[in-house]
Order: C-alpha cells, then sequence, then structure tokens
C-alpha cells in the first residue's frame, strides 16, 4: 500500500494523540496505550482486507477511536437511548480531532471532509468506502475485542451481538470474518448466531 509523507505523519500525529490514552493494554509481550494498540490493528486489518484503500480510508481507519477515553461511556445514562447518545457524540468528536490533525499536517478539505463522513458512519451499506470501514472495524472487534467480551455477556446476549454485527458487514466481510484464528467457543457462537 503505497504511503506519502503527509499519511505518515498524519499517522505520527494521531498516534501521539493515542498515546495520552491512560488505558494500557498489554500485547505479545509489550504494553502498548489501549487506542494505539486498536489504531494499529486497524491498520494492520484494512492492509490484509482492502490494500488498494483511499488515503481518506487509511487515515479513518488509523484515527477511528482518536482519544476516545475523553468521552467516557460512564458520564452518559447507563441504558441504550444513552449509549446511543454517546456514540453519536463520539463519532462527531473524533471527526473534531480528526480534522484538526489532517488540518496541520496540510490535507485539503475535501479529504478532511472525506475523513468526517466515513468517521461518522455515514451511508452504511451505501457507500462503498463506509462499508469498507465498517467491514474492518467488525474484523478488528471479532479478532481482538470478542473474547474478552464474551466472558462478560451470557450466550443470548453474545448471539445478538454477533448477529448484529454480521448484519451490518458485506459478503465479502463476513467471508473474513470466517477465517479469523477464533477460539473454539467463539467459532461455536459464530455458528450458533448465523443459523438464528
Amino acid at each position: 500500500m503505497a504511503t506519502s509523507d503527509k499519511l505518515k505523519k498524519a499517522f505520527d500525529l494521531f498516534d501521539k494523540a493515542n498515546e495520552q490514552d491512560p488505558n494500557k493494554e498489554v500485547y505479545n509481550g509489550s504494553e502498548y496505550a489501549k487506542e494505539v494498540l486498536y489504531a494499529i490493528r486497524m491498520t494492520d486489518k484494512l492492509n490484509s482486507f482492502a490494500p488498494d484503500a483511499s488515503e481518506a480510508v487509511q487515515l479513518t481507519a488509523r484515527c477511528q477511536h482518536i482519544c476516545r477515553w475523553e468521552i467516557s461511556r460512564d458520564s452518559y445514562e447507563m441504558n441504550r437511548t444513552g449509549y446511543l447518545k454517546w456514540r453519536q457524540d463520539l463519532k462527531k468528536f473524533h471527526a473534531d480531532k480528526a480534522g484538526e490533525i489532517l488540518k496541520t499536517v496540510g490535507y485539503d478539505k475535501d479529504t478532511i471532509d472525506n475523513v468526517a463522513f466515513l468517521l461518522e458512519k455515514k451511508q452504511l451499506k451505501k457507500n462503498e468506502e463506509t462499508q469498507t470501514m465498517e467491514d474492518v472495524i467488525c474484523l478488528v472487534f471479532l479478532e481482538f475485542y470478542f473474547e474478552p467480551f464474551a466472558k462478560k455477556y451470557s450466550e443470548e446476549k453474545l448471539i445478538d451481538i454477533l448477529q448484529k454485527t454480521w448484519r451490518k458487514m458485506s459478503k465479502k466481510g463476513q467471508e473474513a470474518a470466517l477465517k479469523l484464528p477464533l477460539s473454539e467457543s467463539s467459532l461455536a457462537l459464530v455458528g450458533k448466531a448465523l443459523q438464528g
């Protein structure tokens, strides 16, 4: 995947912002700021899933959760309405944060607007780049975050989450998901979700 100097600089600044994350995660013996590790996983997954992705999609993958810890889930009501409001506010927050960085790097308004459009997940199922981003988000979730997540919830809730995740993905995304190195228990849950 070709990389421009501007893209590298934007990645560096996104990662520098995410290094402020107080939440840490150990992976393969190294400690990372949680959102830095997420950003790296998003870039790696995009590179393997859609190696010809546009620069705007590459930028969006890298800043998908930029500074997410600054708006905590528990500052909203702990119900579905609160959750949806938090998600909406996060999308706008990520778009604004990313936009500030992209402006300092020298990206034009069209690119900045396109990244904001993708971060806000507009026209899912209709816009090819939005769909690529959603597929990558779902693949990263399934490969790296589903297993620890699964320990906290009932089988019924997990099957519901898997079914919702599956519906958001394209056929290509679903095919890639079935090739992920999931544990036997996760694969069994996926199997049950797909039968439902």
